[in-house]
């Protein structure tokens, strides 16, 4: 039989065939580590016609009989199986030839053909963590601002845009609806409705959208001695206070009735005033608190006669005295509170990094982002 022409499986039969297996040499042992492998399954291995197989006791199947495969024919198998057959993932690749073959290390090799086939690579890796989480960091009110815009369907004011502007430190937001997202729209919204009423920042940090990272925004921000930043392509987590306060306002957004939906453009200032006034997971303060050294008085404090006020300073002197103190100890805790939260976000994050440093040479993969349709591949071919 053409399956016996590989000599390890030939010595194995003649050892199989005269019940003795230590009639095979150690020096052969060491010199085919296959053969070593083997003999371990002495008494799962059996030979018919010539054929040696092995038992397979798989849990909770019926014992069924694997060939045993020889070097030469195991690449014809993979392809038949792997390439052939869809481009399986590796446990059910690995089951469609464990049930037919055996041979030594065969889960490994099976493992290794899968994680290396250019085609599954191309198709099904996903973006993967490739580095350390780090954070964006501000050093108090207003020092980092964050933009970036929101785009919903047109309401009956036709207005379809949202311009978020987040404050990095106390995570205070506003939220201003367009009907565009041109930068010449941008550069009145920031000054006229932002930079006005709460003042300069010393940075202004937005992804690589061009009504952000056009002249005009540019030359705005350095004439007000703003410093601009911006995230790195394709990479929206560069930005992730706004991306994670749209959430919310989405979900906020959401909860309208179905009529007050069609005119969400006149509700959303209400909406941003009342995540403004909650308690931030991430400080442990509401934003309001951190921005203006107060809570804010809502219909429901008036209502019931809270929050009025009866340890008044008898001066503005002790007012400041006391309002700086309050936002001190308010922004210490703050700091604290945000920093065990990014730790255990960084800690969380981390676990699943995969950091591969390149090299001159090395042969990458090129990210497949203009892609049409639903079946296309991830990654284009090798690159370097």
């Amino acid at each position: 039989s053409f399956i016996l022409q590989t000599a390890e499986v030939q010595q194995i039969v003649e050892s199989c065939n005269m019940e003795a297996q230590q009639n095979v040499s150690c020096a052969d042992r060491t010199k085919h580590k296959d053969i070593s492998l083997l003999l371990k399954e002495g008494k799962r291995l059996r030979l018919e016609d010539s054929v040696l197989y092995r038992v397979s006791k798989a849990p909770e199947k019926q014992a069924h009989q694997q060939l045993l495969l020889p070097q030469e024919f195991r690449g014809d198998v993979l392809r038949s199986l792997h390439d052939n057959s869809g481009h399986l993932g590796f446990d059910k690749t690995y089951g469609l030839i464990r049930e037919r073959f055996y041979w030594p290390r065969m889960k490994e090799e099976v493992e290794r053909y899968c994680k290396n086939c250019g085609r599954c690579i191309q198709r099904k890796t996903l973006p993967t963590r490739a580095a350390e989480l780090k954070h964006l960091t501000s050093e108090g009110p207003m020092d980092l601002v964050c933009i970036d815009f929101l785009s919903l369907e047109p309401d009956s004011k036709n207005v379809c845009n949202v311009l978020v502007v987040t404050d990095h430190y106390t995570r205070y937001a506003q939220a201003f609806p367009t009907k565009d997202q041109k930068s010449s729209t941008v550069a009145k919204v920031l000054w006229e409705k932002f930079f006005i009423h709460y003042g300069l920042p010393r940075q202004v940090h937005s992804d690589q959208g061009r009504d952000f990272e056009c002249h005009l925004i540019h030359d705005l921000l350095k004439m007000l001695g703003v410093k601009k930043s911006r995230t790195t392509p394709y990479h929206p987590q560069g930005d992730p206070q706004p991306e994670r306060f749209n959430r919310t306002l989405l979900n906020m957004l959401g909860t309208l009735s179905t009529e007050d939906k069609a005119k969400w453009s006149q509700h959303i200032s209400f909406l941003v005033h009342a995540y403004n006034c909650t308690v931030n997971h991430s400080t442990g303060y509401s934003p309001y608190f951190l921005m203006f050294g107060r809570e804010a008085r809502l219909p429901v404090d008036v209502c019931f006669g809270l929050g009025g006020g009866n340890s008044s300073p008898k001066s503005y002197l002790k007012y400041v005295s006391n309002m700086k103190k309050d936002l001190q100890a308010a922004y210490q805790l703050a700091e604290s509170v945000a920093g065990k939260r990014n730790d255990a976000n960084k800690q969380q994050y981390d676990q699943r990094v995969r950091y591969c440093p390149l090299a001159p040479g090395d042969r990458v993969l090129i990210r497949n982002s203009v892609a049409p349709s639903q079946v296309h591949c991830y990654y284009l071919y090798y690159f370097c």
